[in-house]
């Protein structure tokens, strides 16, 4: 398949590009910093695009022929930030994609967004908490995001997790819905980037935003 994915510099999206490569996918890199494209993915032609995320000819333009489009966007946490320009990439993202007749979104949330099958426990009640309160930006700005994703009637899927961290994947032994399935907290970056990858060609949980953990 042809993917295009936006973040693609970013701490879980050089896993995700790296992840898609092996598993025989042609890529399109989208990113802002061109300082931090791999070497290596000139080697596995991985196609870049360096530009805002904002910038809608761009977008327009990484798009047009993808199958599938995974986003690893993640909202910054510098407390400093002003805006949400995050809100406003994901809306261009998406007009995009109905334009060219994409149909597959998979994206990257946390417990704040929550799913129609979740029995909100406290662990998800703690997440938001911690986020409307410590980083309210950042929190307005991931949610903005989702409800764009989520009323898109695109097939998306938003993979939440709580605490990532770096270090070599575990499997992802904890995956569906708050309340019914026991998630725990801590998730490797590796993990959550194969298990992202992993749904452009699974609809397991198409429409929905399932949450993983080791």
């Amino acid at each position: 398949m042809n993917v295009t994915v936006f973040g693609a510099t970013g701490a879980i999206g050089q896993i995700v590009v790296d992840d898609l490569l092996r598993a025989g996918h042609d890529v399109t890199a989208y990113a802002r910093n061109p300082a931090k494209i791999p070497p290596s993915w000139e080697e596995k032609s991985v196609a870049v695009i360096i530009a805002e995320i904002t910038d809608a000819a761009s977008i327009d333009k990484a798009v047009a022929g993808a199958d599938a489009v995974v986003s690893a966007l993640g909202p910054s946490m510098d407390r400093k930030a002003t805006g949400l320009p995050l809100v406003e990439g994901t809306r261009l993202v998406i007009e995009a994609m109905r334009r060219h007749g994409v149909r597959r979104f998979v994206g990257n949330g946390t417990p704040s967004i929550v799913d129609e099958r979740d029995k909100p426990t406290f662990q998800q009640k703690l997440v938001g908490f911690m986020g409307r309160t410590f980083l309210p930006r950042a929190y307005r700005e991931l949610l903005g995001m989702s409800e764009i994703i989520t009323t898109s009637g695109l097939d998306w899927t938003i993979v939440r997790f709580s605490a990532p961290k770096n270090g070599p994947a575990r499997g992802v032994r904890r995956q569906g819905f708050f309340g019914t399935d026991k998630i725990g907290m801590k998730v490797t970056r590796a993990d959550i980037a194969a298990f992202t990858a992993a749904q452009i060609t699974d609809d397991r949980y198409v429409r929905a935003a399932p949450a993983i953990s080791n």
